[in-house]
């Protein structure tokens, strides 16, 4: 049932957001180095990287499995798994982690979205 529950606010997280805020450069550069200090080695581009590799067999195509490959993540969507983890991704502690750099590499990830188109 929690796994059910998680999996549903995290579909609401990516269904329910939009990335109409603008973009700060200086945010998505902070990150991208988080990216690179904390995701890189399993979510990176190329062969070699675990968590690549396994959402590129869950997706077979539909979508990259590369995370800054992808155009539908939004920071909400980030910070759910971030946070909680799934599968034998860890969850990662304010600590290693904090709420600011999440911020900045939930941004960071989410700089491919479309924009929400305005009225």
């Amino acid at each position: 049932m929690k796994k059910i529950l998680f999996i549903v606010c995290a579909a609401a997280a990516v269904l329910g957001q939009s990335v109409a805020q603008a973009q700060d450069p200086a945010q998505i550069e902070r990150g991208k180095n988080i990216f690179q200090q904390w995701c890189v080695s399993c979510h990176g581009v190329g062969p070699g990287h675990p968590g690549t590799q396994a959402l590129d067999f869950r997706y077979q195509g539909a979508m990259p499995g590369a995370l800054e490959e992808r155009t539908n993540l939004t920071p909400d969507f980030v910070k759910v798994f971030v946070r909680n983890g799934i599968s034998i991704m860890p969850f990662f502690r304010k600590t290693e982690i904090s709420d600011a750099e999440l911020a900045d590499l939930s941004a960071y990830l989410a700089r491919n979205a479309p924009k929400q188109n305005q009225p």
